[in-house]
């Protein structure tokens, strides 16, 4: 029997699977709560349940409670269904690849229209999440929606418990999206789909990128169990874009959307795509796409993104503009192909230093892993390549590490220092051992990151690559290091002119 809430005569059950703002009555929240400072305000926002930062048996089950958002969003007068056009992004692996490309080719630089882009984790600093086109959300801004936000979550909190670190940002975008006035908003889901704070939307479109294990301890252990979490984003009457892959992840998404009444089209299968790969010399070895239907045409687009799995990622970019212009959104071809030029590559194969080059990539599955190692083969010339590497503790460790070894010439263990999920070096160390297929590799364990970065760089070549990789976390860390050594490396170089 499901358990009955405060909230009118609705069961739990019952808010979380309604859309947002239908049947809650708004609740009007007291004054916006004031932060001396940007500094005040992210320490507010830290001192709530981070699932992200957080081991999965430690995570309550109260956590993913999608009538708390709703309450929120209702105090607020509904915030996220202002947009004209909604996008939601899910999938196990590069649904944020999804959403960077289809930013570009909507933003300023490609159609031309204002795009609200909510993304996570970031990489180092929060405001990256909350962004209109490739601008962030500035301080200023951020301290004011926080408030807003703050106060809405404190009125509903006795009814529904507190809200959390990822449920705040949501909500904060979702007012700071309305309040601009924003043409399309892009959503990126957090965790799974189903009960994610982002599923309050009412998307005008929905698109599920690759299903991999992940997250078992929360999500399931099967690519079934996964896959329904995350066919959640299906909505009665609203067409939801995948692309071919494992049969019983296609099956779930066809039971999802029989249950749900969603439209489900597979490129390939409702949508006409395909794609090749070619090198020359302008772009250098790269994929093209060409997708095509009563509405649309576009041919040979080159992807702007390493490898050869970003193909398919951007078949599902064409397919939504093709969906969206079907709800009256113009994009002309010439446009989208401009601005596909421009889509931002942060934390996915992304050079963060030159000489030598290191590059970092948030692959934090095992068929993320072997995909990164394969893109850097196909896409890169180098000699050798030393693999910086660190992951979660719920992750598949050891098919992660026979990946990441199998592409190394050298491997360096490491471990995020500010996330408590994150495998301890000397264990990464231990597990490689034990792993027979792998054979005798070089490999050394370094807690600190900074020394195995330092460690890293000095065993390269001018021709040589340094990759870091295994958790966004780690990247993120890696990429903050840098720009500080950078920022440095200029003042001096300033100060010596002077």
């Amino acid at each position: 029997m499901a358990r009955t809430t405060s909230a009118g005569n609705k069961t739990t059950q019952q808010l979380e699977t309604t859309i947002a703002g239908d049947g809650l009555a708004p609740v009007k929240p007291g004054r916006p709560r004031r932060f001396a400072n940007y500094a005040s305000a992210l320490k507010f926002l830290d001192s709530k349940i981070n699932v992200e930062r957080v081991r999965p048996k430690n995570v309550e089950p109260e956590v993913f409670k999608l009538s708390r958002m709703q309450a929120i969003l209702a105090a607020m007068g509904d915030p996220h269904h202002s947009p004209r056009w909604i996008v939601h992004i899910a999938g196990s692996k590069g649904k944020g690849s999804i959403v960077e490309m289809l930013a570009a080719c909507l933003g300023p630089q490609g159609c031309g229209y204002t795009v609200g882009v909510f993304t996570s984790p970031h990489l180092i600093d929060v405001r990256e999440r909350i962004r209109i086109g490739n601008d962030w959300i500035d301080e200023q801004d951020f301290v004011s929606t926080l408030g807003h936000v703050a106060a809405a979550a404190a009125v509903i909190e006795d009814d529904y418990g507190p809200a959390t670190y990822f449920e705040l940002l949501t909500a904060m975008a979702m007012r700071y999206y309305a309040e601009r006035a924003v043409d399309v908003a892009v959503f990126e889901v957090g965790l799974g789909g189903r009960l994610d704070a982002t599923n309050v939307i009412r998307p005008t479109v929905s698109a599920i990128g690759a299903i991999q294990l992940e997250h078992e301890t929360i999500l399931g252990s099967t690519l079934e169990a996964i896959a329904r979490e995350k066919a959640g984003v299906m909505k009665p009457g609203v067409v939801t874009i995948a692309f071919d892959q494992d049969k019983q992840v296609l099956d779930t998404f066809e039971t999802v959307a029989q249950e749900t009444t969603a439209e489900l089209r597979l490129l390939g299968r409702d949508v006409d795509f395909s794609s090749r790969f070619e090198s020359t010399p302008e772009l250098g070895p790269h994929t093209r796409v060409c997708l095509s239907s009563s509405r649309t045409s576009f041919e040979h687009l080159p992807v702007p993104l390493k490898g050869a799995h970003q193909s398919l990622n951007c078949g599902l970019v064409l397919a939504i503009l093709d969906e969206l212009r079907a709800h009256g959104l113009e994009s002309p071809e010439r446009q989208v192909a401009l601005g596909l030029e421009r889509t931002l590559n942060a934390g996915r194969l992304e050079q963060v230093w030159d000489e030598p080059r290191i590059l970092i990539d948030g692959a934090h599955t095992p068929e993320s892993v072997e995909a990164t190692i394969k893109a850097i083969g196909a896409h890169m010339r180098f000699d050798s390549m030393v693999v910086v590497f660190g992951c979660a503790a719920d992750k598949n460790v050891d098919e992660m590490l026979q990946r990441a070894a199998i592409g190394a010439d050298k491997l360096i263990l490491t471990r995020t220092s500010d996330n408590p999920r994150a495998v301890k070096a000397e264990d990464l160390g231990r597990r490689l051992e034990s792993l027979p297929s792998i054979g005798p590799r070089m490999a050394q364990v370094i807690p600190d990151v900074r020394e195995a970065v330092n460690t890293a760089v000095r065993a390269v070549g001018r021709d040589d690559l340094v990759l870091v990789t295994g958790s966004f976390y780690l990247a993120g860390e890696v990429k903050k290091l840098l720009q500080e050594a950078k920022n440095k490396r200029a003042a001096q170089q300033i100060e010596a002119k002077d």
